[in-house]
């Protein structure tokens, strides 16, 4: 079960930061990550990160702006969200993948399991 909270309303260029608990099988996932979907449009992949390690990845909507970290003693990861502007607003998912799935996917459909979403809302 992934446990996604942490959004809400914020003018442009404020922060937010986000948070997801894995529990259950997804505890063992290889890695976490976050995506977005907007009213009337795909989902959209935000960052990914390992449980074991390594560089996080980025979408390029959110690179120099957004910070994915993890806790892996808490079974959490985060999304920090820096300088947001109204085109960030979204419901922010986040997902897991096991393992064996690619590397960095940037494709929901390599992930196995998904929270419930979160509202950020951006306001001008």
């Amino acid at each position: 079960q992934l446990q996604a909270s942490g959004g809400g309303l914020v003018q442009a260029g404020g922060s937010l930061r986000l948070s997801c608990a894995a529990s259950g099988r997804t505890s063992s996932s290889s890695d976490m990550g976050w995506f977005r979907q907007a009213r009337g449009k795909e989902r959209e992949f935000i960052a990914t990160i390992r449980w074991s390690g390594g560089t996080p990845y980025y979408g390029d909507s959110v690179k120099g702006r957004f910070t994915i970290s993890r806790d892996n003693a808490k079974n959490t990861v985060y999304l920090q969200m820096d300088s947001l502007t109204p085109e960030d607003t979204a419901v922010y998912y986040c997902a897991a993948k096991k393992w064996g799935r690619p590397n960095y996917s940037t494709l929901p459909t390599d992930y196995d399991y998904w929270g419930q979403g979160t509202q950020v809302t951006v306001s001008s």
